[in-house]
């Protein structure tokens, strides 16, 4: 005979799980619990109930388990900077420290202090994304999928716009271009070919339902050999010349020049919006290096329309992301400092020199945790930029390389699955039967050495 829920709520074993837990947790697991034991003992399972105390074990269990947060930190060694799957960006600390500040109490995220009234989220941003960029005016919303689809559903709703068949990207999760556009109520119209679009196709294109001129920056992919494409000048004056305006989507985007650094041209904001564009669109969390966003930024009068719009409303950012970014932003003000003030251009610019430096360091500590089981050595490897970002080029990188002893895939899987088992889960990539943990974004080696104390292979 199974005991009641009632008698097991009140029995001493269970005191402290009501303490730490409360009544009502305590009561629903205890009752989850029983419901269990019954369901075992109906299907002959078990031939012996259990006792109150193994009850109470049970109920204990369960509340430990449910305390876990499945929404952790990892650190990432897999070699892929802006890793999607991880985060991506890595936020500056000063972020972290506007996150708290505006999070623990009441802030005037749309209160006018100056006038005493009702004021607009986007004051915070708006003139500091057109002192960095140029641009007229600017909004944000929470990412720069949404940012396209706010502007086309705005501008281009029910209306025709222009886009080159090689522009029509996926970009990321199965979500493709063409489909973004008919969720926002424009209408698709393909000019050119896959590898080669020319101005006289997009001229050919504009009819009188002709709403918008769309360019999508192909940063998650390039086509090489027999190529051509329509510069973004000559967009903007086919646009111009026809009344048209003319969208341009970045994806990730950057607000500065990362040949700076000795990485490949991408286009910043500020050129293209200088080449004529209407309307900019790009992300907070990828080449920028701030919280998920999307930012539109652009010509006064448009971008009122945009704001407008109720989606707008459905869309927008909340507080902490507005705080987060305005401080990754403000950054950007002083472009001599962003090694040292900002991670993700810190990561990227890291050099061979110091990622050798710490895989040295490393990689006698890391051997000796895995002896007998794996061998540990540094190699050179490639790290990439990841989120769509300069896709095909490479940054030179310094590994651990983990060879397991015992050859096959389940002696390799049984060191990947435990390093994922540790507090601080550490995530590196396989690459030809081997685990390598890719140092560029490790900032302190020390916090790889006090997971390496928790390790269990056993």
């Amino acid at each position: 005979m199974l005991p009641s829920v009632d008698r097991i709520l009140s029995s001493e074993a269970c005191q402290p799980l009501v303490t730490r837990y409360g009544h009502t947790r305590c009561t629903s697991e205890i009752r989850h619990v029983l419901e269990a034991v019954r369901s075992e003992i109906t299907q002959a399972k078990v031939t012996t109930a259990p006792g109150l105390e193994e009850l109470v074990e049970r109920v204990d269990g369960r509340l430990r388990q449910s305390e876990n947060n499945s929404f952790v930190s990892v650190l990432n060694l897999t070699g892929t900077v802006l890793h999607t799957n991880l985060g991506r960006a890595c936020l500056p600390e000063t972020a972290l420290k506007a996150i708290v500040e505006v999070a623990q109490g009441a802030s005037n995220l749309e209160f006018d202090i100056a006038q005493g009234k009702r004021g607009d989220r986007d004051d915070h941003l708006s003139a500091l994304i057109s002192e960095l960029t140029g641009a007229e005016a600017a909004t944000v919303v929470n990412n720069n999928a949404a940012a396209v689809l706010l502007v086309l559903n705005t501008l281009a709703y029910s209306r025709e716009v222009c886009i080159s068949r090689g522009e029509l990207v996926e970009i990321g999760g199965s979500f493709r271009i063409p489909e973004v556009m008919e969720k926002s109520g424009s209408q698709l119209v393909e000019v050119g070919a896959t590898n080669r679009t020319h101005k006289g196709d997009y001229e050919n294109a504009i009819t009188e339902n002709t709403g918008l001129l769309l360019k999508v920056h192909t940063s998650n992919y390039e086509i090489k050999g027999f190529t051509s494409n329509v510069s973004y000048e000559e967009i903007a004056e086919l646009a111009d010349q026809n009344s048209i305006p003319f969208l341009a989507d970045l994806g990730s985007g950057t607000l500065v020049n990362l040949e700076c650094y000795g990485l490949p041209h991408e286009p910043t904001v500020q050129e293209v919006l200088a080449s004529g564009v209407d309307i900019v669109t790009f992300s907070g969390d990828k080449l920028l290096g701030g919280p998920q966003a999307g930012i539109i930024a652009g010509r006064a009068d448009l971008i009122e329309q945009i704001k407008l719009n109720p989606l707008k409303r459905a869309l927008r950012v909340d507080k902490m992301t507005m705080a987060a970014l305005v401080e990754v932003l403000k950054l950007f003000r002083r472009p001599e400092q962003l090694i040292q003030t900002h991670p993700t251009i810190r990561y990227l610019a890291r050099c061979q020199e110091e990622i050798a430096a710490a895989a040295n360091e490393l990689q006698p500590i890391l051997q000796e945790a895995l002896a007998g089981i794996a061998t540990v050595n540094t190699v050179v490897t490639s790290s990439q930029i990841g989120s769509g970002a300069l896709p095909i080029d490479q940054l030179p990188s310094q590994a651990l390389e983990i060879t397991p002893v015992e050859p096959g895939d389940p002696a390799l899987q049984k060191i990947v699955q435990a390093f994922r088992k540790l507090p601080l889960p550490v995530i590196g990539r396989i690459q030809g039967g081997k685990l390598l943990f890719d140092l560029r974004t490790l900032d302190k080696p020390l916090t790889f050495k006090t997971q390496l104390r928790h390790l269990n292979l056993i």
